[in-house]
């Protein structure tokens, strides 16, 4: 009877070395969303440019980013020169201001250059907390019909664009064309 009360911290050791051990194999980087393949939550919010309401509808007509960023995020600031060349390049690129101050924001892009076709003003964080945002960066691909397919957490850089999201986003354009 002794021996087998023996065992069991042992057993209890072994289970929790293999959840470890697992763990060590996962990408931080990827991140589950509940979102993907569900429709862009609904919202209605300010601009950040003119202060305008918009809405969920006008994301729709086009695949797009959705680029959740911050003034106060030091990361959305690496990935901003990207994401301007990109919108040069012609990808439609829609910001979500997350927990901002709008002021700031429209110093920011006034500095740094604007690659946001449209600019959701979130300062309270709820468009951001429906979407399961856990910070900024994180940008989510849409297709034309506003559904969300697909969610990167962390900068866009050069490599980001080329090795996940580029053949994603044309092929979500590609499908759009009549």
């Amino acid at each position: 009877m002794k021996r087998w009360m023996l065992l069991v911290p042992l057993a209890l050791f072994l289970v929790v070395a293999v959840f470890l051990y697992r763990g060590l194999y996962l990408d931080p980087s990827e991140l589950p969303s509940a979102m993907i393949g569900k429709p862009f939550p609904a919202f209605s919010l300010p601009s950040v440019q003119d202060g305008k309401t918009l809405t969920e509808a006008d994301l729709k007509g086009k695949p797009a980013l959705v680029n959740v960023w911050g003034t106060w995020c030091i990361s959305c600031r690496v990935e901003h020169p990207v994401l301007t060349r990109l919108a040069q390049q012609g990808v439609v690129i829609y910001g979500v201001n997350y927990k901002d101050d709008n002021g700031a924001a429209l110093k920011w892009l006034q500095d740094f250059h604007n690659p946001y076709q449209l600019n959701i003003n979130d300062e309270q964080g709820g468009l951001g907390l429906n979407l399961g945002v856990y910070g900024a960066p994180e940008t989510f691909l849409i297709d034309a019909k506003g559904v969300i397919r697909y969610k990167h957490v962390g900068v866009i850089d050069d490599t980001v664009w080329r090795e996940q999201l580029a053949s994603q986003y044309q092929g979500l354009v590609d499908e759009a064309r009549p």
